[in-house]
């Protein structure tokens, strides 16, 4: 003989839908394993998902009150006409059908915090101290009593949609950050990095969770400064009571063997000898995208002069086709000894001041 999903609900065959629902939200929270220990409540609270999802499509109901359960699940049984057959088999996930039923996979987290057992709310209406326990009073419905205290319908919350209350309890975590370093032709030229992250994903249960990979394009456009930050909202670990963290990535700038980056300009230093320094020379300044610019240096080159090439540093962040400058600093080389001859004639022809 199959169930009896009117008895596992408590309720008669003619009991209507709203009467039907009314049964599933008591008997789900009261045989939930998250509040009833006891050793059968696991099976209890399938068997009253199962007969709630056969209870509440008319489609199921009709073959079930024709049929029973047997004829239900055998297969086989006439629906909509001839050649048309109906096969029911229960998903076997009471959670999911809980999920979807309140909006959420808790609503012990929903209406009374992380413990799961008491509120107190304070909206106005003073303090009330509530118990999710329910007694086997038919009457009592612990969501009915969220409209005695004024919850249908204030501040945007609605019965029908708990939900809502899901969401404002969740709190979300606080950023992940990640430094990602880029060469200083990566900022000039602009690249998409791919980042490979793994975290925590929320199965359809809404309960359990599962680990998973995942590739983020973080784009760098040209010129972007050092210290700038790349957000991707909620891409951290999912649960059920959080929201996810944003991941964010700050730009850190490599170092570079011949360039430093002052703002969108581009430093360079140029090593020439006293004599370069002294008589004159041509430096060749070699540049972010791969050119050589030759830079003429006719006048004595003085420790502390600087030459500024413009519009061949970075490209600026907000306006990509201009650029910054290009700065030469020069570090002159001095000889370690000078033969006193040499000394001799320096003596004659370098000014004393």
């Amino acid at each position: 003989m199959g169930k009896d999903y009117y008895t596992v609900l408590g309720i008669n065959p003619e009991a209507t839908d709203d009467e039907i629902k009314k049964a599933y939200r008591k008997m789900a929270l009261k045989f939930h394993p998250d509040k009833n220990k006891e050793p059968n409540a696991e099976e209890k609270f399938k068997e009253v998902a199962e007969a709630y999802e056969v209870l509440s499509d008319p489609k199921k109901r009709s073959i079930y009150d024709q049929y029973g359960e047997e004829g239900l699940k055998a297969g086989g049984v006439s629906a909509g006409g001839p050649g048309n057959t109906f096969h029911y088999t229960f998903h076997g996930d009471p959670h999911a059908t809980f999920a979807s039923f309140f909006g959420g996979s808790s609503p012990f987290d929903i209406f009374f915090g992380t413990q799961g057992r008491s509120c107190r709310m304070a909206n106005g209406f003073g303090h009330e101290d509530m118990d999710i326990d329910d007694d086997d009073d038919d009457d009592h419905d612990p969501f009915n009593e969220f409209n005695h205290f004024g919850f249908n319908g204030i501040n945007g919350f609605n019965r029908r949609h708990p939900e809502s209350l899901h969401t404002q309890r969740k709190v979300q975590d606080p950023p992940v950050i990640h430094e990602l370093r880029v060469s200083l032709e990566e900022i000039y030229h602009g690249c998409t990095k791919r980042m490979k992250i793994t975290r925590r994903r929320l199965n359809p249960d809404g309960r359990t969770t599962r680990t998973e990979d995942k590739i983020l394009n973080v784009v760098i456009k040209r010129g972007w400064k050092e210290g700038t930050k790349i957000t991707f909202p909620r891409e951290g670990d999912e649960t059920a009571t959080n929201i996810p963290a944003d991941i964010v990535f700050i730009l850190k700038d490599k170092p570079h063997l011949h360039f430093k980056r002052d703002g969108s300009n581009i430093v360079y230093i140029a090593k020439i000898t006293l004599r370069e320094a002294l008589c004159g020379c041509t430096v060749n300044i070699p540049t972010i995208d791969g050119r050589v610019i030759p830079l003429p240096c006719n006048d004595v080159i003085k420790p502390g002069t600087v030459k500024r090439l413009r519009g061949e540093g970075l490209p600026f962040p907000k306006t990509p086709n201009q650029h910054g400058d290009y700065i030469v600093e020069f570090h002159i080389k001095f000889p370690d000894k000078i033969p006193p001859t040499t000394k001799e004639i320096l003596k004659q022809h370098l000014p004393i001041s």
